[in-house]
């Protein structure tokens, strides 16, 4: 019997082969983006799942109670992590962390690749596991280094390396280590990625001996194990003792200067965020929450274009159901009851469904690698290969299944069997849930459109933001050379000198944006100024700095070559001059200890050194040329952009041939920056497009059954003297209707979820009703077009041969 249904749906899906192909092509189109879309998804919410003690693994970071309201740092002090373990129960085990990028040597080669300076503690957290060597410690001698499969095939071409030795330099410092361990390579969703695994204690003095006592420099992160038994808001107040302990003086300078201290009354607060929540963690009010709004974006917009594809299924199977009178009469007839006529209409509907699964994952895979380099995702069918999205997908499969089938043969098999015989069944009136289901479409589609436009507006207005320096037309590079950076400094501005396009050089201890290198870094100090504790942002810079980046100076003056004094001056910002509350900022003086005391020379324009999801916070420019050479900076003449930047390709290669060229412009950097940003971009906008073209579909399907149904009607109000306008209106309108009922309902959702989402950024556009119009009139003109088509051809059709064939 079953084989018998498939048989009979075979021959009808055959019979109506334009319907059955506009099916086809909307569900394969659906499933096949809905999958790109779910693997990208469920592979960003699915980060760091592989380690074993997950559920007791925390990044530790703090809330300090400032006079602007709340601040959250995950930059922890040298001495931090010991002292917290001493001094807090709970802590079961602890590690700091620093990852950097270093430069290994081995015979005549030259790799860049990046380090995780480390505590022990560090493998018995996380589970990173080592298939050769040193099992229990890898890193159990200062003098040890372990690295990953990755890393031992590029060093030495081979696994079986326990015992040879490399150089790494990094931050100016060259070391001889052993390799102890091999490390398993890290999955693709591991948030903590490197290729070497080193001590902590070798760090160069200035991040690491010379702040073994200093708890106002913070220069790195901190992970703990928390023991059994206590949960992390108990474990977060019991570090009360703790912050008075070793952070007094700040508490009680928050609490003089204004600041509100926060729900338990202090003004430091020590917090726990799960690893798990480490990668999509963001900071909002001081406080650390994961933002899955775009992976949940993402899914959101996978699942509305399986239900759009959905709707139009639905809608077709009961708007072809009234075509199909006379077939019901027959069969019950001929004795079929409610069950077989229900089997028969779910049959083919669930006929129609795996086919066009079938091709969607075909599809999915063809379009796979194209999607991969898009985004930028390692994601892949693993990511959806698990029980849960299984189960999801059958219960949608045969829900989807179940309406479409089932709903018709309801209403049909009701019908008395002569009316059937007669297919008198009117379908051309009030069709509420057809209606429904299409009002659902269209305002979805108008949701991302609206979506679209103001992400591409947010996006436009972050990219050509005046950030407060020049980043069209000064190119960075890392200086990862084993050569001395000094040294290496000099011979680049010897190489670039009397190039007619280079204009200025100099150099910095950070980038700006993200560089190709992928290294990013804040060094963040403390001081006492006037009894009152100061954090600053530093940067250690070299001459010619702030003109290399064009910043704009508002008081005072910049570095001077020709001043031997500036080697203790410091340039300041206008957000740090405000901190300082100096009347008189010029005259004013920074003490760092109690040999070190720095003048401010000059105050710049606030311009934005951090992520544009973050607010300008305080900066003091350093002058200190042999901390200066982590990276260059070239400002190029903008008349031949793209050939001085060849010019400076050529000198680095020429002074390190055999070390990369990680050279990018600062716009460049900048756009790196914005990949959250990019992507649900074209997320949102491909949904939106494949959203509007699966409503066209659907919209057109059920045009070409209402003009046949009304095929009649069109010929006698011809032959009555009714326009071809009038009529192509006549069968527009109700359409129009639906889509306007779908933007009053759209407009205000979106309004509400895109204000929300604004809120994430200090700079930001400001949302208008214009937005939203011109997504609904997006809208209406597809669905005009779409109908018009079909609606214009039957308008203009001879009323005499629609006459003669009803």
């Amino acid at each position: 019997m079953i084989k018998n249904y498939f048989k009979i749906a075979w021959r009808n899906l055959w019979k109506n082969r334009t319907f059955t192909f506009l099916n086809v092509l909307g569900l394969t189109v659906a499933f096949s983006i809905a999958i790109l879309l779910s693997m990208y998804a469920v592979f960003e919410l699915s980060y760091d799942r592989f380690h074993e003690n997950l559920g007791k693994i925390y990044q530790v970071y703090s809330t300090e109670q400032l006079p602007d309201g709340p601040q959250a740092s995950t930059s922890k002090s040298v001495p931090f992590a010991g002292t917290l373990k001493e001094e807090v129960p709970g802590v079961e085990k602890i590690t700091r962390y620093n990852g950097k990028g270093v430069l290994v040597l081995y015979g005549d080669k030259e790799l860049q690749m990046s380090a995780a300076y480390v505590d022990p503690d560090f493998f018995s957290i996380f589970s990173f596991p080592v298939v050769k060597g040193e099992k229990e410690n890898p890193i159990g001698e200062k003098s040890a280094v372990a690295i990953s499969e990755y890393a031992a095939n590029r060093i030495f071409g081979s696994a079986e390396v326990i015992g040879e030795t490399i150089t790494v330099i990094t931050e100016g410092r060259e070391s001889r280590f052993t390799v102890s361990a091999i490390i398993e390579d890290m999955p693709e969703q591991s948030s903590l990625r490197f290729d070497l695994a080193l001590d902590f204690t070798n760090q160069a003095d200035f991040s690491y001996a010379d702040n073994i006592d200093r708890w106002d420099k913070e220069n790195h992160e901190v992970y703990m194990q928390l023991a059994g038994g206590i949960s992390p808001r108990q474990f977060e107040r019991s570090t009360d003792a703790f912050t008075v302990a070793h952070y007094s003086a700040a508490m009680a300078e928050a609490k003089r200067d204004g600041a509100r201290p926060n729900q338990y009354g202090t003004y430091k607060q020590i917090r726990l965020l799960p690893f798990s929540d480490v990668y999509l963690a963001g900071f909002k009010d001081g406080i650390a929450e994961a933002k899955r709004t775009l992976p949940l974006l993402v899914l959101g917009i996978a699942f509305l274009i399986i239900f759009i594809a959905g709707v139009n299924f639905i809608n077709m199977s009961i708007a072809r159901s009234a075509q199909r009178l006379r077939e019901i009469g027959m069969r019950k007839t001929l004795g079929a009851g409610k069950a077989q006529l229900f089997f028969q209409f779910w049959g083919e509907s669930l006929l129609v469904f795996l086919f066009s699964v079938a091709l969607g994952i075909l599809a999915a895979t063809a379009l796979l690698e194209p999607f991969k380099t898009l985004f930028s995702t390692r994601a892949g069918f693993a990511s959806v290969l698990s029980v849960e999205i299984l189960l999801v997908s059958i219960g949608c499969l045969l829900l989807i299944t179940l309406i479409a089938g089932g709903y018709p043969a309801l209403i049909l098999s009701k019908l008395g069997t002569l009316k059937a015989l007669k297919g008198k069944l009117e379908v051309s009136g009030r069709n509420r849930v057809r209606d429904s289901l299409m009002v659902l479409q269209f305002g979805i589609a108008i949701l991302l459109i609206s979506g679209t436009l103001v992400l591409q507006n947010q996006l436009e207005y972050l990219r050509t933001k005046d950030l407060g320096f020049n980043k069209d037309h000064v190119v960075t590079f890392a200086l990862t050379g084993k050569q001395d950076k000094i040294q290496t400094m000099q011979l680049i501005r010897e190489e670039l000198e009397d190039k007619p396009g280079i204009l200025k050089v100099s150099a910095a201890n950070t980038n700006l944006g993200l560089g190709r290198d992928g290294n990013r870094s804040t060094n963040i100090m403390g001081f006492e100024h006037k009894g009152r504790n100061v954090y600053t942002n530093i940067q250690f810079v070299d001459y010619d700095y702030i003109e290399t980046l064009g910043l704009e100076l508002v008081n005072g003056r910049s570095f001077d070559k020709a001043r031997g004094a500036d080697s203790l001056a410091v340039v300041i910002n206008e957000a740090m001059a405000r901190n300082l509350q100096e009347e008189e900022i010029l005259n004013s003086r920074i003490q760092i200890d109690e040999s070190l005391i720095f003048d401010i020379i000059g105050v710049v324009k606030d311009y934005n050194f951090q992520d544009l999801d973050r607010s300008i916070e305080p900066m003091t420019l350093f002058l200190n040329p042999e901390r200066a050479t982590r990276y260059a900076y070239v400002k190029v003449a903008p008349q031949n952009a793209a050939g001085s930047f060849e010019q400076i390709k050529a000198a680095w290669h020429k002074i390190e041939p055999n070390a990369p060229f990680t050279g990018s412009f600062l716009e460049e950097n900048i756009d790196r920056t914005l990949k959250r940003e990019h992507t649900m971009t074209t997320m949102i906008t491909s949904g939106a497009v494949i959203a509007i073209v699966l409503s066209c579909i659907g919209l057109f399907a059920i045009s070409l059954l209402i003009v046949a149904q009304r095929r009649k009607e069109i010929g006698i109000r011809k032959v009555v003297g009714a326009s071809v306008p009038g009529i192509t209106l006549m069968l527009t309108k109700d359409f129009l209707k639906l889509v306007g009922i779908s933007f009053l309902i759209a407009a205000p959702i979106g309004w509400w979820f895109m204000s929300n989402w604004l809120q994430e950024y200090p700079y930001k556009i400001e949302l208008n009703i214009w937005i939203f119009l011109t997504a609904g009139l997006i809208a209406t003109g597809v669905a005009v077009f779409t109908i018009s088509f079909k609606t214009i051809t039957a308008a203009m059709q001879n009323p005499v041969k629609s006459l003669r064939t009803e």
